[in-house]
């Protein structure tokens, strides 16, 4: 599978097929899981990402997780946090790479009053934009989304999928999500899998429209799923 830069890819597939914990092992999240071994490449810019230091992968490739987790600080210290942590001691650098951050994320006018106040004063939609911020303050190459939609109500979810159209001018995205009309309204990719198989990988429009295989085709031709481009 060929992840394209400045793309959005989804995969899709039943609950327990795979797909997060696929998306977990794109920056070697899998490592924290006991006994998980390795087997095959993942290669960024045709360098294998098992054979790179890890901080170096986590700097390149950042992750958001279903959850929204914010930190028990300010919405301010938590944009900060990977900054700080990455050595930045600057005040005024950390305020620039903050608000950029923020106004990337789509955050910033809402926020910008209340930055020292804490994360959790904001609602579930904003939680989330400001997880995403935490992860671009550190400016990685690639951005993976967990299910960042799961638990938003449309008007929160169409934010964050607006943002997705606006982050992959910069950045590539790989989002996984049980929405199959979200992979269609986002994704220029989508990988469909079945548990512990990829099964078919094609454009967006190919995979809802005219899929090759007929898993696929079960799948999201399932009855309560819409067709591609049909009305609604």
């Amino acid at each position: 599978m060929e992840i394209r830069a400045n793309r959005v890819t989804a995969l899709i597939g039943p609950s327990g097929c795979g797909k997060s914990t696929l998306l977990q092992t794109l920056n070697r999240m899998n490592e924290t899981v006991q006994h998980s071994r390795v087997q095959g490449e993942i290669l960024i810019d045709s360098e294998n990402i098992f054979r790179m230091d890890l901080t170096a992968v986590r700097r390149r490739v950042g992750m958001v997780f279903q959850k929204s987790k914010p930190f028990h600080k300010s919405i301010f210290a938590n944009v900060a946090f990977g900054l700080r942590i990455d050595g930045c001691r600057n005040r005024a650098a950390l305020r620039d790479a903050v608000e950029l951050a923020l106004r990337q994320a789509a955050l910033w006018d809402e926020v910008k009053d209340k930055l020292h106040q804490s994360a959790f004063d904001l609602s579930g939609g904003q939680i989330q934009r400001q997880c995403i911020a935490r992860c671009l303050a550190v400016n990685p190459e690639v951005l993976l989304l967990d299910e960042p939609c799961s638990d938003l109500d449309p008007i929160a979810t169409a934010k964050i999928e607006e943002l997705i159209f606006t982050l992959k001018e910069r950045r590539t995205v790989v989002l996984v999500t049980h929405n199959m009309h979200q992979a269609q309204r986002v994704a220029d990719y989508t990988g469909f899998f079945l548990p512990g198989r990829l099964i078919e990988f094609d454009t967006t429009q190919v995979i809802f429209k005219n899929p090759a295989n007929k898993e696929t085709q079960d799948y999201v031709y399932m009855p309560f799923q819409v067709p591609f481009n049909a009305a609604v």
